[in-house]
């Protein structure tokens, strides 16, 4: 390694990557099956509008752009929630709209701008967000909620611990858990009288199996008055995650601050994205899609839960949301009954899996004793079903 850098090593579930690639896996090699992955399928499916395979450019889109996004985009991208979650409510414009370069640029634009605070989470939620946190520990003040989270939970940490923000996933990335209706909106509630800003990441938000799409949107009083941050954008519910495409849905006010941390931090997003996702977001392409979208994945995860189960790995409760399952290993001969060792064996098969103690989330690594959720293995059925139902042969294999 060169002198002058410092050892970075893969974090969170690029681990899993960086060891399948160790063992000769490449993407797309059709050897391999990648249960691992964090996007879904992105080809045709039943049901569902043709992919947008080609974008004609203006004059202007050779150039840079604002960093926040073309006002046409964010536009409509305020028109796809106030047409979703704000009938007869505030609307959200343009101005409550910051486009960014992916989902991971959007979270760290708001980190970047967050201030000297108490921030809460989930300790058993999207990998990203340990690293996320840490990276500004300078400023932050990492304060975990407990598992199962309640609304009533962040009532407690604003009052034990003053926090001032709270970070969570919606659906939950790794277990598929749905806070909607009543229960999310008793969460918006909350942090609105205690004044605690929510940042909400949404991008598994169209990947809700009862019910449709759920959004913290659909419950904020007023959109420029409620400090409620949405993080979604076209890489999982549209099946784009090679346009790196994402966005931050807040008041104007935040917005504008956000739009300034991201003029250094990423310099805003391609132009050539923007025009593609134009025809993404048009109401009659984006019903499609998500629809269709929803009626794959549903049968996928009845195929996953039924071919785990089948195999004497747990799933205490399905998924009712985003595209994973949270597996419990416990029960299987061991090595197979660790994290670990089930991923290191199911690797000899050619099949990625992700270990659950990936997603204990412990930002700077304080907390005293080893990492969490070791008997659990997150499963994904993001590829198409004849590569679920070969990597669930191979596991047979395996446990055979």
């Amino acid at each position: 390694m060169p002198h002058y850098l410092r050892d970075v090593p893969p974090a969170g579930v690029l681990y899993v990557v960086h060891e399948a690639l160790r063992r000769g896996f490449t993407p797309g090699d059709p050897d391999w099956v990648n249960l691992g992955q964090g996007q879904p399928e992105t080809g045709p499916l039943p049901g569902a509008p043709e992919r947008i395979t080609t974008v004609e450019l203006a004059p202007d889109d050779h150039g840079y752009g604002p960093v926040n996004g073309v006002p046409e985009l964010r536009t409509a991208i305020a028109e796809h929630y106030n047409r979703l979650y704000r009938k007869g409510k505030s609307p959200y414009t343009a101005a409550n709209v910051s486009v960014t370069p992916g989902g991971r640029l959007a979270l760290n634009r708001v980190f970047t701008a967050l201030g000297d605070l108490a921030i809460g989470y989930r300790d058993l939620d999207y990998s990203f967000y340990e690293d996320l946190i840490g990276a500004h520990l300078s400023r932050l003040s990492p304060v975990p909620a407990g598992v199962p989270f309640t609304p009533a939970a962040l009532t407690e940490l604003v009052d034990r611990a003053g926090i001032g923000a709270f970070l969570l996933s919606n659906p939950c990335n790794p277990t598929g858990s749905v806070l909607a209706g009543a229960h999310l909106a008793d969460l918006v509630d909350r942090a609105r009288a205690g004044g605690c800003a929510l940042v909400v990441d949404e991008f598994y938000s169209q990947f809700v199996y009862d019910g449709g799409p759920v959004s913290a949107a659909a419950h904020v009083a007023d959109v420029d008055a409620d400090d409620v941050l949405i993080i979604d954008g076209l890489t999982k519910g549209f099946r784009y995650p090679g346009w790196r495409l994402g966005w931050v849905l807040g008041p104007r006010a935040a917005i504008e601050v956000l739009d300034r941390s991201g003029g250094g931090l990423d310099g805003g997003p391609s132009r050539v994205t923007q025009r593609a996702a134009l025809a993404a977001l048009d109401p009659s392409y984006a019903d499609r899609e998500t629809a269709a979208t929803r009626a794959a994945f549903a049968g996928k995860r009845d195929l996953m839960v039924d071919g785990l189960r089948a195999l004497g790995i747990r799933v205490d409760t399905p998924p009712a949301g985003a595209f994973y399952v949270w597996g419990d290993v416990a029960d299987l001969p061991a090595p197979l009954n660790d994290a670990d060792g089930f991923f290191e064996a199911a690797l000899r098969q050619r099949v990625i899996t992700v270990p659950g103690h990936l997603f204990d989330v412990d930002p700077g690594r304080r907390r005293r004793g080893g990492r969490r959720h070791t008997e659990f293995v997150r499963f994904s059925y993001g590829p198409s079903a004849d590569v679920l139902a070969e990597g669930l042969a191979r596991l047979g294999k395996l446990l055979g």
